[in-house]
């Protein structure tokens, strides 16, 4: 007897299921929203957005006008890093062209520099811009390895800066310091949080428009299996999502896959289901297109970019910022992303992130059942 209510239930969530599967065919928009946006919006997001630091505008002083010293100017532009766009005569005129914008950096060689080369060191200074701290402190970190390199190709150690003490510096999962590697996990989250709730927030409310739901209503389907079976193509269409995705990612912007799949594909799974049952609770309490359209947007767009870690680390954020964040689950998807992308990371790791997706989950599914009704108003 059980098992026949059982397979009764499951029939009906299925052929809910079927009939939301019709709608979608309908409406070819939905399945362009649900698949090309996310994969066009990475490829902009991802080489539009950058905090790489390249082809930095230089201002080179060499008050030593020697062949070391030109050949260490040679040596440190020939990567494109920094490039030369005046030689300046004197430190003040350097300055000058510093202080209008006309240049990003001052690169000072004191005279007698070759002979300090020979005697077994030397020093250079950089003067950066630090109006813009990203730029100063990359173009500081740039001009420090590029400096040395050279520095050991003349015949004697060149610092920028002389130090009483040396720190060797290595960076890891990430040693080329490129953006794409930092943002595109973080931009996957954010993209699939927004398509995510979007195209659920319009469903239970296009059947309110449409007046179709009062033929639900003389079936004999409950308020769950019409949330689950209404659910079931979405997350099909999600995971499908997360994979052209995580494929972009990885053929466009070499982004590897270095930790558990069976982690990533739990977490996605988690997440997808949250956020589509985030878009279904909106659909159900506003009941108009318009209205669940703009709460969507407001809901997923600002709290998954400014509070997930995605751009600003969470641990920078004001107390009162920090503790909201602990309910956005785009928080517990990036960090999922950029442990198994980027650090390899497995669910040893990474269950204290899906355990949080999986209460998020089941909260909203929990709350937009309770709120739907079977009555008219």
């Amino acid at each position: 007897m059980a098992a026949t209510r059982v397979n009764r239930r499951v029939g009906r969530i299925l052929a809910m299921a079927g009939k939301e599967v019709l709608h979608i065919r309908r409406d070819i928009r939905t399945l362009y929203l649900a698949l090309a946006m996310p994969v066009l919006m990475l490829v902009l997001f991802g080489f539009g957005i950058s905090f790489d630091v390249d082809h930095l505008e230089l201002v080179v002083v060499d008050q030593d006008r020697t062949d070391l010293s030109r050949e260490l100017v040679r040596q440190v532009t020939a990567s494109q890093e920094f490039v030369v766009v005046q030689d300046g005569t004197s430190p003040d005129e350097a300055l000058g062209a510093l202080r209008r914008g006309a240049a990003t950096g001052v690169f000072l060689i004191n005279k007698g520099f070759a002979e300090d080369v020979k005697r077994g060191g030397a020093q250079v200074q950089l003067l950066v811009d630090g109006s813009d701290g990203n730029t100063a402190t990359q173009a500081l970190a740039k001009a420090q390895a590029l400096v040395e390199m050279a520095g050991r190709n003349l015949g004697g150690p060149v610092r920028v800066t002389a130090p009483p003490l040396e720190a060797r510096v290595r960076t890891l999962f990430n040693p080329d310091a490129r953006s794409a590697m930092f943002l595109v996990p973080g931009l996957a989250a954010y993209l699939l949080a927004i398509v995510a709730v979007l195209i659920t927030a319009l469903t239970v409310a296009r059947e309110w428009e449409r007046g179709s739901m009062e033929q639900l209503f003389a079936t004999p389907v409950g308020r769950l299996e019409i949330v689950v079976g209404k659910l079931l193509p979405y997350l099909g269409i999600g995971l499908l999502q997360v994979l052209l995705v995580l494929t972009v990612g990885a053929w466009v912007f070499d982004v590897p896959v270095r930790g558990s799949l069976l982690a990533l594909g739990l977490g996605s799974f988690l997440f997808l289901v949250g956020m589509l049952g985030q878009g279904l609770l909106i659909s159900v309490v506003t009941r108009n297109q318009v209205v669940a359209t703009q709460v969507a947007t407001i809901t997923s767009v600002l709290p998954s970019m400014l509070l997930s870690g995605f751009i600003f680390p969470i641990e920078n954020l004001p107390p009162p910022l920090k503790l909201i964040s602990t309910l956005i689950p785009a928080r517990y998807f990036v960090a999922t992303l950029r442990g198994v992308l980027l650090r390899g990371n497995g669910l040893d790791v990474l269950w204290p992130q899906l355990v949080a997706l999986a209460l998020f989950a089941a909260l909203v599914l929990a709350v937009a059942t309770r709120r739907f009704q079977r009555r008219l108003d």
